[in-house]
């Protein structure tokens, strides 16, 4: 089939890179995001799809918007409609398909979505399963409609969750995983034998975009808690908590926490919610219920460092709050 490809971010990549791969598909475009201002030294520069895209030699359309004034862009329809899409795909686009794009190709636009739908519709579906303790997930290829990630499936793949695993991480391995799937589903659907079967409506759960202030750890709730949340939270948008330290309130960025940390030689047996403690090769944090070990943390203006050597450094006073 001949297949439009929509995706902006590196967790599409794997995808563009399967369908371009294909024997039996051949990717005529790419719809990505406009390029954007990044870095430290605020510097334009491509999505990674739209990079890869270009090493690829597939030609690629960046519109800023896909409608105007509630009707299709006619530079978009007119790039869309030179492309002759049989079917496109979908991974992290960034934007909602208005309902007149929905309908140009003519089989249809196909959605991987990081979830076992309808479990986590909406941006963050990854992050919301580590943060509610989901130990199982997946992802799922569905039809793309005007609704929030309400198609009817064609078909689904799953995974464990592991306890130590970061938002990050697993997304990273449903790219690969999701990726095959997305290749299989079209392979179906050209090949005839692949329907699209409805959600049921009752298991629905919803992962809204995630916000910096979502990101803020909240040291007096349960360590599960803490963990799931700052797991969930690394690397985007990166969990943090505020410290005092040499008199000066900073914001520190923190990774995934070690649990069970009171039992470790030099480890206080209990804190107060957020009261940091500093031994030679540690600092500790207390939560609502056990003691936990900070891993590593990412101070303003410098790169990521363990723990107890940022501690040393910025001179961590016994009986130090971080909230």
């Amino acid at each position: 089939m001949r297949v439009i490809f929509a995706g902006t971010p590196e967790v599409a990549v794997p995808s563009l890179n399967a369908l371009h791969d294909s024997d039996e598909h051949q990717v005529v475009g790419v719809l990505s995001r406009p390029d954007a201002v990044s870095g430290r030294g605020r510097k334009v520069s491509r999505s990674e799809v739209a990079h890869r895209a270009d090493e690829l030699g597939i030609d690629v359309f960046t519109p800023e918007r896909l409608h105007q004034g509630g009707a299709v862009d006619p530079q978009v329809l007119a790039v869309l409609n030179r492309w002759a899409p049989d079917c496109a795909a979908v991974v992290a686009y960034g934007a909602l398909i208005p309902p007149a794009l929905l309908a140009l190709p003519t089989r249809g636009w196909v959605n991987l979505h990081f979830s076992l739908l309808p479990a986590w519709r909406g941006a963050a579906p990854v992050q919301a399963a580590i943060a509610a303790g989901d130990t199982v997930t997946g992802a799922s290829t569905f039809q793309l409609e005007a609704g929030l990630d309400t198609g009817p499936v064609y078909g689904t793949l799953t995974t464990d969750i592991t306890p130590s695993e970061t938002s990050g991480h697993l997304l990273g391995r449903l790219a690969e995983s999701g990726a095959r799937l997305l290749v299989a589903t079209l392979d179906g659907i050209e090949a005839g034998e692949l329907s699209p079967v409805a959600q049921q409506e009752h298991d629905v759960s919803f992962a809204p975009k995630i916000t910096v202030d979502d990101a803020h750890v909240q040291w007096a709730r349960p360590a599960h808690i803490v963990d799931r949340l700052i797991r969930a939270h690394t690397p985007d948008p990166g969990a943090w908590t505020i410290v005092d330290a040499n008199g000066v309130a900073v914001r520190l960025r923190i990774g995934p926490v070690r649990r069970g940390a009171a039992g470790a030689a030099g480890a206080p047996d209990s804190l107060a919610p957020g009261e940091l403690a500093v031994a030679k090769q540690a600092v500790y944090v207390g939560t609502a219920d056990e003691v936990v070990a900070l891993t590593w943390v990412v101070p303003p203006g410098k790169k990521q460092m363990p723990a107890a050597d940022w501690a040393r450094g910025a001179r961590v006073a016994a009986g130090t709050v971080a909230r």
